[in-house]
């Protein structure tokens, strides 16, 4: 899983994330973001909500609670979590994500 992203990818602007072991670049739209992920095995991120969020697993699995309902997406699976619906996610080895958000603003660049 090495180097999955190519440099057009790597080229897009780091996102600040408050979790040490991952790293995203940013894909601003006028009204929405696309963000490309790559997660250590970090654990869980603690349930929350935002604005609703639709994804890919492009590499290695994670457990998603959406609304209550635990689930594991692997390689190829697609998400969608509704705007404002709590939800957490567990990172036990190392996962590559694609996520469209439909905020413009849920994410900032890196400085």
């Amino acid at each position: 899983m090495d180097n999955i992203y190519p440099e057009m990818i790597k080229n897009l602007p780091e996102v600040e994330l408050p979790y040490t072991g991952v790293r995203a670049w940013l894909l601003q739209g006028e009204n929405q973001q696309i963000v490309f992920f790559d997660f250590d095995g970090i654990g869980e991120i603690p349930r929350h909500s935002h604005g609703a969020r639709w994804g890919i697993v492009i590499a290695g699995e994670m457990e998603l609670c959406i609304g209550g309902e635990r689930t594991i997406y692997k390689k190829g699976d697609c998400y969608n979590i509704p705007e404002d619906v709590l939800h957490s996610a567990k990172f036990i080895s190392r996962t590559i994500l694609m996520d469209y958000v439909s905020e413009k603003d849920r994410y900032t660049i890196k400085k």
